[in-house]
């Protein structure tokens, strides 16, 4: 259940305002009978300022009124009505202006380590655009000669699951990888071994002399 915001002031305009009656106010506002007697008698929170709930959207006037001709009815509390925030749109992440100097190194890092990862990629994560993207893959940037490829991550300016998740999503699409099958990761698996071939020892043991030399003459009667 909600609490209500400030109860012995909500008291005091209460007393000050409605004919309710003291154990109505009483039930509503947390506080005991003879408390509320006490602030209408002037003994308790002398000097207080009242605070409207109805201004603040803890009680309608319609309740007000309701329990007014009713004694035996207890005031209910509105429901709070929080708007609903706003959905950041979908585009570019924001980059903070005291670390948006070090985004052309991020960018020429990841152009140089990452290259599978697309355009619209890397603005999504480091919060640029596409012309500055080509200007630092063409070499054309206006501060080209002073960009160091430095990893955006330790700059800041992204995390490392954002980087991990879009890598991986850009090497399922043109289904690359920076390493050979046998990295963990990879659809293609590592090739079989080829069979090891007999070494030539092994094959000059297995021919016979009558393989190599012939089958031995027969001696003649001159001999």
């Amino acid at each position: 259940m909600a609490q209500l915001l400030m109860p012995k002031a909500t008291a005091v305009w209460l007393v000050e305002n409605t004919a309710l009656t003291f154990e109505q106010i009483a039930a509503f506002c947390g506080l005991h009978p003879l408390e509320v007697q006490a602030i209408a008698d002037g003994d308790v929170a002398t000097g207080m300022q009242g605070l409207d709930p109805v201004v603040n959207g803890q009680l309608s006037q319609e309740e007000i009124d309701r329990c007014s001709t009713d004694q035996t009815a207890r005031l209910k509390m509105s429901v709070a009505r929080v708007p609903e925030t706003d959905t950041r749109p979908k585009g570019a992440r924001y980059t903070p202006v005291s670390k948006r100097q070090d985004r052309p190194d991020g960018i020429a890092w990841l152009i140089k380590n990452y290259p599978e990862l697309s355009d619209p990629q890397i603005s999504k994560l480091l919060g640029t655009t596409k012309p500055t993207i080509n200007a630092i893959r063409d070499r054309t940037h206006w501060n080209a000669s002073n960009i160091k490829p430095r990893n955006p991550v330790h700059l800041g300016l992204c995390g490392a699951e954002a980087l991990e998740k879009a890598i991986a999503l850009a090497r399922a699409k043109t289904k690359t990888v920076s390493a050979p099958a046998a990295v963990e990761g990879s659809e293609e698996p590592a090739a079989a071994p080829e069979a090891p071939q007999e070494s030539s020892l092994e094959t000059a043991q297995e021919l016979t002399p009558e393989m190599v030399f012939g089958p031995p003459k027969e001696k003649s009667e001159s001999e």
